[in-house]
């Protein structure tokens, strides 16, 4: 019985301190817009300059957002092979498997740049870090491949999610959004994939954040060893053919990585 008290009240705490750190999320993305931002572009007239800072205050704030909710007991976490991230002008593919997986990437990352969704510029909470920070937005149609580049070139480290939304809960979809994959063949980058496990469903996609499971999720972050695109497409007479073929080959990496992460072998 006294169990089951316990159970229910820490259900009901990690409920609440879900709620509490999304409104702490909200507040400070309109006090960055609002205040620091604008601040920040007054002091600092140099865009260039402007935008590595702001990637930089923002890298902090994520690492202390990430805390935030571990020091609730919202989560835990481990991280593996982080020291692969200790490089500049990396192509970073992940799955997507719940809500906050951008944000760990981003505080785990230096120099980071990421592709958003479009509508993010329209959430006052993310506007400001999406507008200064110089994140990608991916409706940004033909010139969309020609700024990550320029984003590579300048020795950002791009993070991508090729889904182009959240991980279902059966697993890595069949086909993937062929923006990635084209641009690792025309840019000619390896690929730094990232693997992101969560024992349960947890802000996962169509499930409203209030829906948290009943007891705390862990998740595990895993940086591989880079994928040797050359080698992959070595053979392959066209751009087109070779992006489908570093698609398919993304699409059984990911998916034999997350079966093998759920069901690890036995020792």
């Amino acid at each position: 019985m006294l169990d089951l008290v316990l159970c229910r009240i820490g259900y009901l705490w990690r409920l609440f301190a879900t709620g509490f750190s999304f409104t702490v999320f909200g507040i400070g993305g309109l006090l960055l817009w609002w205040v620091v931002f604008p601040l920040l572009t007054l002091a600092v007239p140099l865009q260039e300059r402007r935008t590595l800072l702001a990637k930089a205050l923002i890298k902090r704030l994520f690492q202390t957002f990430v805390g935030l909710m571990h020091v609730l007991g919202i989560y835990t976490y481990e991280l593996r092979g982080l020291e692969k991230l200790d490089r500049s002008g990396l192509l970073i593919l992940a799955n997507h498997p719940t809500l906050i997986d951008v944000v760990f990437l981003i505080a785990l990352t230096e120099r980071a740049d990421c592709v958003v969704k479009a509508q993010l510029l329209r959430n006052p909470s993310t506007r400001g870090a999406v507008q200064t920070a110089g994140y990608i937005c991916n409706d940004a149609g033909p010139v969309l491949i020609e700024r990550c580049f320029a984003s590579l070139q300048s020795g950002n480290n791009l993070i991508i999610f090729p889904e182009g939304t959240r991980t279902p809960a059966a697993g890595f979809p069949a086909r993937l959004e062929r923006g990635a994959a084209n641009l690792a063949v025309r840019c000619k980058r390896d690929v730094t994939p990232v693997l992101i496990h969560c024992d349960q469903s947890f802000l996962a996609k169509g499930v409203p954040w209030w829906k948290i499971p009943p007891t705390r999720p862990h998740l595990t972050i895993e940086v591989h060893d880079d994928l040797n695109v050359a080698a992959l497409i070595a053979d392959c007479p066209s751009e087109a053919i070779a992006a489908r073929r570093l698609s398919e080959h993304l699409i059984q990496f990911f998916t034999a990585e997350i079966r093998n992460d759920r069901h690890p072998a036995s020792a």
